[in-house]
């Protein structure tokens, strides 16, 4: 990280310089960490230059030039959502930086990096990566500036762009750099963007497909099967003699069709529509958009080409996961598992909430529509071996400071995919599915958490550990495939309280979440409950909720609400939907049309919630409980024609106004949920009677000091 260091191992310059928006942390959960060491696992002198001062080119001097390449990243989130929350008001803390401190990364850090190194070392080759760019790789919606923005490849300038599981790539392109060759010229790795002329194509074999016959207006075709068996040569007939010179009819199969069709498919790219289309089209940028999804498993993806202005962006396959070896060996490199020395005693909040926890498994096969996982790192899970994992538990034991034998997560994307994957290799490598486990779990999906029991097993029984905890958010629905698993986790590894994600309560919302139903929700509570009892303890369920969500209507809040108070609910943390670059929901609610079915003019409309008022109401109805909430609440009430759930009594959502106060004006409603103030609703509906609960009292959920803190980080996922 600095000349000094570089004079101590005798370096006169580094072979490649990292840049990254974070704190340099040295813990396989930081990417930057994880990507030097595998660097210089490979023989590369690797230098990083951690949250530059971007204000001028002089700090990018500090390591020299790189011999090879400068490759930058925003770091472990996305920098726009890093810096502003979702009203996109700056925030005033940075867990990613010492003593949590903001503004010391830009706007699109990756852009601006870039244009800094190329500054600081004109002609310097560039590769970026990461979140940031791997999210932006094509024309993608920007909430913040509220327009579609073109790939970050042509804002950064880059030689090339890696996006996904990119330890092969890197490895590959390292190497090759080091032999000489350009980055530029670097054209056939998996999961690498890049800027080609116009018409470009890897050889004359090539043909391309105009994304339009792939989906809307037209069909998908059929996939051909990667595994099909050898084609059986024709048999004569047995005691048939043919004249000489006749040649017998070579008949075809089906297989021998196939494969030449993957053959054909493997040398074919899709062209999407260009960016200046895109840009000012809903609903060709709502068919981008599901196209590039339908071509995102590795097993049949196709390379995808997009138009800007006079080049193309050409953006190859995605990469195929990572083998559990080669998990092992990334995970299993030597790593200090401490910040940089440089940093002192500097509090670091990223660090501090993960310097216990292990990676388990990458990857989620969910689909959640406002979750960029599937985007970046894939439906295939791809899981570490049991031994790698306790070896990892050992090394915190004896390595980390402050360890006092609490282990604080075994997870990753998701607590409970462990090991979870299509029976079929055949079945998953044809599959076009956007997700596993809805509208319901797949029949060829593989639910079976024995692996992940016996791993909590062996790992609470290594010495020096007194407790693992589960941190990672909770898959409800699989698990409740798995009784045995919710005894364990239960029984063992809950502290109290258990956070987990149902999202909403209502049908609307939930479907353009693809997310489970509440009742899946509500069987997975009552395991819980009934584990938690037997093993003596009083434990709880910490549910999360999305407010503002596309096709959310006033109504669905509403009810929502209603759901909480009668299930004693009390969300102190609230979160408004946040547009996130390429992701399904996003393109909800900048297209207002659904991407998750076939796309025409005609197709449905998604209401969506923009108006900040409107935005606000939706966090009110998650606060119900709040003072500060009620007086929005009321005049929404007396707009829905739901004046009937002002009152004292349990029944009701909120209390009358006290004399002399004021009601808040409350929005305009949307499509389903009731007109603006004064519009009645022509059936009212009436209180109904709510049952106690059998499960005693829920505390109030958050900080447990009554904080509102509504504009806190999105869980990053």
């Amino acid at each position: 990280m600095s000349r000094e260091e570089m004079t101590k191992l005798g370096w006169d310059e580094c072979d490649i310089i990292l840049v990254t928006g974070d704190a340099y942390i040295d813990h396989p959960s930081f990417g930057m960490a994880l990507i030097g060491r595998l660097l210089e696992a490979q023989g590369f002198r690797v230098g990083i230059l951690a949250q530059p001062d971007w204000h001028s080119a002089e700090p990018f001097k500090a390591l020299g030039k790189p011999r090879l390449f400068f490759g930058v990243t925003a770091g472990n989130m996305d920098s726009m959502i890093n810096r502003y929350t979702a009203d996109r008001r700056p925030r005033s803390d940075d867990a990613y930086t010492p003593h949590g401190a903001p503004d010391k990364r830009p706007d699109r850090a990756v852009t601006l990096y870039s244009q800094r190194c190329r500054e600081a070392f004109p002609g310097v080759q560039i590769m970026i990566g990461g979140i940031e760019a791997s999210l932006r790789r094509i024309a993608q919606y920007d909430y913040w500036s509220d327009k579609v923005r073109q790939s970050a490849l042509i804002y950064a300038k880059a030689d090339i762009l890696l996006f996904g599981n990119a330890e092969r790539a890197l490895v590959d392109i390292a190497h090759r750099a080091a032999a000489g060759e350009k980055l530029r010229e670097m054209r056939d790795l998996r999961g690498t963007a890049f800027i080609v002329p116009q018409g470009w194509r890897p050889d004359a074999g090539w043909s391309e497909e105009d994304s339009t016959t792939v989906d809307t207006p037209g069909r998908v075709d059929a996939h051909p099967d990667p595994y099909a068996m050898e084609p059986e040569q024709p048999k004569q007939l047995a005691g048939a003699e043919l004249p000489e010179g006749t040649q017998p009819i070579r008949l075809i199969s089906k297989a021998e069709r196939l494969r030449a069709k993957l053959e054909a498919r493997q040398k074919t790219v899709v062209r999407l529509p260009a960016y200046e289309a895109v840009a000012y089209d809903p609903v060709l940028y709502a068919h981008a958009s599901r196209v590039l999804h339908l071509e995102s498993n590795p097993g049949n993806a196709r390379a995808l080409v997009q138009q800007h202005g006079e080049r193309d962006v050409w953006i190859n396959p995605p990469p195929i996961p990572l083998t559990t070896p080669e998990m092992d060996y990334i995970y299993g490199l030597h790593y200090a598992r401490n910040p940089h020395p440089s940093y002192g005693d500097a509090h670091i909040p990223a660090w501090e909430m993960i310097r216990f926890s292990i990676n388990i498994m990458r990857g989620c096969f969910g689909g959640c529509t406002f979750c960029s996982i599937t985007e970046h790192e894939g439906r295939i899970i791809q899981s570490r071996s049991e031994e790698s994992i306790l070896r990892e538990v050992e090394e915190i034991r004896d390595k980390t400071r402050g360890f006092t034998g609490h282990i604080t997560d075994l997870g990753g994307p998701t607590a409970n995919m462990y090991r979870l994957a299509c029976k079929d290799p055949k079945i998953e490598s044809a599959c076009r599915r956007l997700s596993c486990v809805y509208p319901g779990i797949c029949e060829n999906l593989n639910t079976d958490h024995s692996s992940l029991v016996q791993l909590y097993r062996k790992a609470r029984a290594i010495p020096g550990v007194k407790k693992i905890t589960i941190g990672s958010g909770l898959r409800y629905d699989i698990a409740v495939r798995s009784p045995e698993y919710i005894k364990e986790l239960v029984t063992h590894h809950v502290s109290g309280y258990l956070k987990i994600a149902p999202e909403h309560t209502e049908s609307g919302p939930l479907a353009k979440m693809m997310k489970p139903g509440v009742d899946t929700f509500e069987r997975f509570r009552e395991l819980f409950d009934r584990y938690s009892k037997q093993a003596g303890k009083k434990q709880y369920l910490i549910p999360y909720f999305i407010a503002a969500h596309p096709g959310t209507t006033d109504e669905d809040m509403l009810n929502l609400a209603l759901w909480l108070k009668q299930n004693n609910f009390r969300p102190d943390q609230v979160q408004a939907f946040t547009p996130t670059p390429m992701a399904m929901a996003t393109t909800m609610w900048h297209t207002r049309r659904n991407p998750l079915k076939k796309l025409a003019r005609s197709s449905e409309k998604v209401e969506v919630v923009r108006d900040a008022k409107q935005r606000k109401l939706h966090k009110a109805f998650l606060r119900y409980h709040d003072p500060e909430s009620w007086p929005m609440l009321r005049e929404a009430l007396f707009a829905m024609g739901r004046a009937d759930l002002i009152g004292n009594s349990p029944h009701h959502l909120v209390p009358p106004a006290r004399p002399g106060e004021q009601l808040q004006p409350a929005p305009r409603g949307n499509a389903r949920g009731g007109g603006g103030p004064g519009t009645p609703n022509p059936m009212p509906r009436q209180p109904q009677p709510r049952q106690p609960l059998a499960r005693g009292s829920q505390p109030k959920l958050g900080n447990g000091k009554g904080k509102k803190t509504s504009g806190t980080k999105p869980r990053v996922r």
